[in-house]
């Protein structure tokens, strides 16, 4: 099955085609009973939304407006680049409109992978003998749970992101749209939906390497610790109970043997040849084929120019373009500034022997150290037959970056120098502003494993933190600091005292939402976490002033999309 969903991708992406169009309707002019005449059918049928789910985790600026309406990252206009009509800024104001390319991408990036999972799955329905094309009736009841738990995905990420959304289940006989469902009557579809998913998946010691990309008990129940998690947000429901039973389920090995993983990077840095075992669900990556985290609408854009061929050693896509950066913790004085959300990079400095905080530097052998670029990024090059030592410029002059936890116009200014420019803003930075990140390892182009690390959409640790979440709500800050520790001691030396406390005296709502930055930052869910936690709106972080009320804790539905079903009633507080 790894093989299929590898080789399946470029017929997947062909099936697709441009990942922005809901209006064509190609799937009731397909007779299944021709269509599906053997198992390579049936596996090419049940493999097609998996491409397109992949794309989804960055397509039409989804991950830009989820990191970028949080405290963490930010895409500044930097002397120009990345101006785009105030785009980026109104993500980062929270003063987006109906007419914003991603409240109509988003929509479209969720719906497209919720219609082409009921596709998949009404075929595999209409198969009466599975026998007869070389399928058992095991795997036939496996591909219909591992797509109701795929659909159930894209619907609890629509339902994140828009809250009130429209629930499909028939893409063969249904042409018309339907009433968006109340967020309590879609709560309880995605609820059910795993439920009745998750005794016919497999657990993952049945899958053994071919476990990549392959929906399983745990992945199924990990969704419902996510649903039960921002169930007080999305139903005003308490479900944290529910949500510390299930996740306590997943760490015992119910659904499944997994463990934490020893190194901080290992979860992001395995190739499709073996299970991983902290990865609960993860999107098998390859060299030559699909590798989206690695598109320039993530983690590939998160550095900045020339970062990439000349400080990495990766060429094969040219330069970098830096849309990404860490948001500043200290002011154009190296002051730090006194809010307290925010400050990502100084969060991490809170444990200074943290060993994320190294340079990121490849280190040979599919091997890397360090998680973040800044100060000078020096690289070797040949002059007239000499190797010579250089430093990455910029692209606005000859003058070599020095990249700082900063934000402004600091030029050819040297380390230490004060400049007398004191403007921050988003519409003010140049490109030695912003720590860069690379969490995801970049290996030279020599190296085979280059850009092949699967992406990690469920990991334990997300169980895990999860629980002590739970645990600390609960009162228990004890439980809550043994299992953060759990994690956390892999970031740090043998005996740091960098871990918390065993009585959980240092924990803090702030602690925790800080620490939920540390161990999960730039992975698509600061936004969900800063609204739990009841700041999303309220709070103050870096050229960000809380919102007038709490209306953009969703997003409008876009113009187009309202344009399409006149059903439809637009969110709350946007015209």
């Amino acid at each position: 099955m790894k093989k299929y969903i590898i080789n399946a991708i470029l017929t997947t992406a062909l099936f697709i085609g441009g990942c922005t169009k809901l209006d064509e309707h190609v799937y009731d002019k397909v007779d299944v009973s021709k269509f599906l005449t053997r198992r390579q059918d049936v596996i090419t049928d049940f493999l097609r939304p998996f491409e397109h789910a992949y794309w989804s985790i960055q397509g039409n600026d989804i991950f830009a407006v989820n990191e970028n309406s949080s405290d963490e990252i930010g895409t500044y206009n930097r002397q120009g680049d990345w101006q785009d009509g105030n785009y980026y800024q109104r993500m980062h104001y929270h003063t987006w409109t109906t007419q914003d390319n991603f409240t109509n991408g988003a929509w479209t990036a969720f719906y497209q992978g919720i219609v082409l999972s009921t596709n998949s799955l009404q075929d595999m329905e209409s198969i009466e003998d599975p026998t007869k094309l070389n399928v058992t009736a095991t795997e036939l009841a496996d591909f219909k749970a591992e797509l109701r738990t795929l659909r159930a995905w894209f619907y609890l990420r629509a339902f994140d992101f828009y809250r009130n959304i429209e629930i499909v289940t028939d893409v063969k006989n249904s042409t018309a749209g339907n009433k968006q469902s109340t967020p309590q009557e879609t709560f309880d579809y995605i609820e059910s939906e795993l439920k009745a998913a998750l005794p016919d998946l497999p657990l993952r010691a049945a899958l053994g390497d071919n476990g990549i990309g392959r929906w399983t008990q745990a992945g199924a129940a990990a969704l419902l610790a996510r649903l039960y998690l921002n169930a007080k947000v999305y139903v005003d429901q308490d479900k944290f109970t529910d949500c510390a039973t299930v996740c306590q389920d997943i760490i015992n090995g119910k659904y499944g043997s997994y463990q934490l993983d020893t190194r901080w990077d290992a979860p992001f840095d395995y190739t499709n040849s073996t299970v991983n075992s902290e990865t609960i669900y993860g999107f098998p990556a390859s060299l030559n084929r699909t590798h989206w985290q690695y598109d320039g609408g993530m983690y590939f854009n998160a550095m900045t120019y020339d970062a990439a061929p000349l400080y990495c050693g990766f060429t094969d896509f040219n330069q970098a373009n830096p849309k990404y950066a860490l948001q500043p913790g200290r002011d154009v004085d190296s002051v730090e500034y006194s809010f307290t959300l925010g400050k990502p990079f100084v969060k991490f400095q809170h444990y200074p022997d943290d060993y994320r905080l190294k340079l990121y530097k490849n280190l040979g052998n599919s091997k890397r150290e360090g998680m973040f670029l800044f100060g000078y990024l020096p690289y070797q090059h040949t002059v007239n037959g000499n190797t010579v030592t250089d430093t990455v410029r910029g692209n606005k002059g000859s003058y070599p970056l020095f990249i700082r936890d900063q934000v402004g116009w600091f030029l050819d200014a040297k380390p230490g120098q004060r400049i007398a420019d004191k403007e921050s803003d988003m519409n003010h930075a140049d490109h030695n502003s912003g720590i860069f990140f690379l969490k995801y390892p970049l290996y030279p182009t020599p190296d085979p494993n280059r850009i092949t690390s699967a992406y990690a959409e469920i990991r334990l640790s997300e169980i895990y933190y999860t629980l002590a979440e739970c645990k600390y709500r609960a009162g228990d800050k004890a439980s809550a600091a043994s299992l953060l520790n759990a994690v956390r001691q892999r970031n740090y030396p043998a005996g740091s005292t960098s871990l918390y406390k065993t009585d959980g005296s240092q924990l803090t709502d702030q602690e925790m939402l800080d620490e939920w930055g540390r161990e999960f930052f730039g992975e698509n869910r600061r936004r969900t976490d800063l609204i739990r936690w009841g700041v999303f709106n309220s709070g103050t972080w870096w050229d960000k002033q809380p919102d007038a009320d709490n209306h953009t804790a969703i997003f409008p539905i876009g113009r187009d999309i309202m344009g399409a079903n006149p059903q439809f009633v637009q969110n709350p507080g946007y015209n």
